[in-house]
């Protein structure tokens, strides 16, 4: 027996051995992953062989406007801010980041803040610097010279109290990519954005002219300080786009050429790997290229980790065309007509017939904010700039029926960064004013901003006689109540107490105030209110097949629970 007692112990204690081997393992692995996490997670900036221009210091003329060289910054009254930056790669950065330094550092505090809210533990912000940078590890690898060159010199106006994130220029870097990342992680919320062209018979003046819809949404506050752009650089042409602080990708704009670039985002599977972030292959083609055939060339050399879809016109061409691309496969749409539009999904002979794609058409809003789009388009007849504004300010579902304000079905969500419209032969740009794209769209011409020797201040930059009035939409009951709406809804997002009938009241067409009321009163343990306010939901015109099933499993749930 004794014996047998022995070694049984020494049975236990090989077992313990064994646990503590394999548990020590596992740490040890632990560690080399965090090790080699943190390792690859680092990105180092480019090597700049002249940093002389770090010593530059700005000149204030007053308290919102600057020069530095050639170089301005200055905030209009009519809201917007006005940027000219000219130079060589890196010292154009430098010279941006010192002109727009307040604009740099609130934009970063507006990004995290809202990244705050939906991720409050510090702790778990740390590890998400790491999981961002393991997924990025080799961004750096996909951006130009140039651009790095940029964004490195805008880095040293940044911040440091985000230091914990990662470097300056690793975070800078890294906010170039979240449109990528946002739209691939977070697919039953793309971006949603809407543009269309009109040319030859589709429009008055038979001129090409461009709209398009912003729908970025990053929370009120990071849609405030609107940058209009103009470009300079020392290689490729001269260009404008609308943008925000340490930002230098391209989400609209148009170069001295004539040649204009929207991004729209489709749906993508998650991606494993970084790649060129769209904003910037946005940005090259911009700046390089004058025809579609020359944006096809460099938007075809790229590698990209999601889809997306560029719509290029060309004062050249006289037409538009959109570019469509996926990280394995890239297509052309060219409608062969006079006009193009688009929203969230492919329409090229290739891409279009794929089941997401399909799915992605059928089950989102981008199918029926599609429809709309061409119905708006054919009953306005032909196009002009002020009936390209209309339809970008338009609030209705199919066939003029009011589906709620904020509906995503809509062309005009109420969300947008910025709106923007663009005639090309003419070099002519018009950028909405807040709030989003209700206040007053300011024109601006190239021609005449390219042409100018240093900073004028005794006029305006933007053409006030072409500038296109705010929505009338702005003085009605129906606008004030939208207000109160989305006070409501923040209050009922951030856990709130809320009067989820007064919210319904006054927005009593969105079926996403019913959708709150019912969660609302879900959480609260109210099932009966709660089924009330689902089945009324599903009476409206709901934005997508996903948060209609929400809607049916929580009407599963309330019929379990009562």
């Amino acid at each position: 027996m004794a014996l047998k007692r022995g070694k049984k112990r020494s049975g236990w204690r090989k077992l313990g051995r064994a646990l503590l081997y394999i548990t020590g393992t596992i740490i040890l692995l632990i560690i080399i992953l965090v090790v080699y996490v943190m390792s690859v997670s680092h990105i180092d900036p480019p090597e700049i062989a002249d940093k002389s221009s770090l010593e530059w210091q700005r000149k204030a003329l007053d308290s919102s406007s600057y020069t530095l060289g050639n170089s301005w910054f200055r905030k209009s009254e009519s809201g917007l801010y006005e940027l000219y930056v000219e130079g060589k790669p890196f010292e154009r950065g430098v010279v941006e980041g010192k002109l727009t330094t307040e604009l740099v550092k609130r934009q970063e505090d507006h990004f995290t803040d809202q990244i705050k809210k939906m991720i409050p533990s510090q702790s778990y912000l740390k590890f998400l610097r790491y999981f961002v940078g393991f997924f990025n590890r080799n961004l750096a690898d996909n951006i130009a010279e140039e651009n790095k060159e940029e964004i490195y010199g805008i880095s040293f106006s940044a911040s440091d109290k985000y230091d914990f994130i990662g470097t300056n220029y690793e975070r800078l870097l890294n906010y170039h990519a979240a449109h990528d990342i946002g739209h691939a992680l977070q697919n039953m919320a793309l971006v949603a954005c809407t543009s269309f062209g009109t040319w030859d018979g589709a429009s008055a003046d038979s001129n090409l002219i461009i709209g398009r819809n912003f729908d970025f949404y990053v929370g009120d506050k990071f849609a405030e300080d609107k940058i209009v752009a103009f470009y300079h650089p020392e290689k490729g042409y001269r260009f404008m786009m609308v943008t925000w602080g340490g930002f230098t990708g391209v989400a609209s704009g148009m170069n001295e050429k004539g040649l204009t670039v929207t991004i729209n985002a489709d749906k993508s599977d998650i991606p494993t790997g970084s790649a060129t972030p769209v904003s910037l292959v946005a940005r090259e083609i911009l700046q390089y290229a004058k025809t579609i055939d020359e944006a096809w060339t460099i938007a075809n050399k790229h590698k990209m980790f999601v889809s997306e879809s560029f719509l290029v016109g060309s004062a050249e061409d006289n037409r538009a065309a959109i570019i469509e691309k996926t990280p394995e496969k890239m297509d052309m749409y060219d409608p062969k007509d006079q006009f193009i539009t688009c929203t969230n999904h492919f329409q090229g002979t290739g891409l279009a017939k794929e089941e997401k794609n399909i799915k992605q058409r059928e089950e989102t809003a981008s199918g029926y904010r599609f429809n709309r789009l061409s119905q708006l388009l054919k009953a306005k007849g032909p196009n002009t700039v002020q009936k390209t504004v209309d339809i970008l300010r338009d609030r209705a579902g199919m066939g003029g029926r009011n589906i709620g304000m904020g509906n995503e079905r809509a062309i005009n969500q109420f969300i947008a960064h910025h709106s923007v419209v663009f005639e090309p032969k003419k070099k002519m740009v018009w950028v909405s004013t807040a709030p989003w794209q209700l206040g007053k769209f300011v024109a601006y011409n190239l021609d005449s901003i390219f042409s100018m020797k240093g900073l004028q201040y005794d006029h305006e930059v933007y053409d006030s006689a072409q500038t296109i009035a705010a929505d009338p939409f702005l003085q009605t009951q129906d606008y004030q109540a939208f207000v109160a709406f989305r006070k409501i809804k923040t209050d009922i997002m951030d856990g709130k107490e809320a009067d989820v009938k007064q919210l319904i009241s006054l927005n009593p067409e969105y079926y996403h105030a019913y959708v709150l009321a019912g969660d609302y009163s879900f959480k609260r343990k109210d099932y009966a209110a709660a089924t009330t306010y689902y089945k009324a939901a599903l009476t409206k015109v709901i934005a997508t097949k996903g948060e209609e099933d929400h809607i049916r499993k929580q009407l599963e749930k309330c019929a379990k629970s009562k």
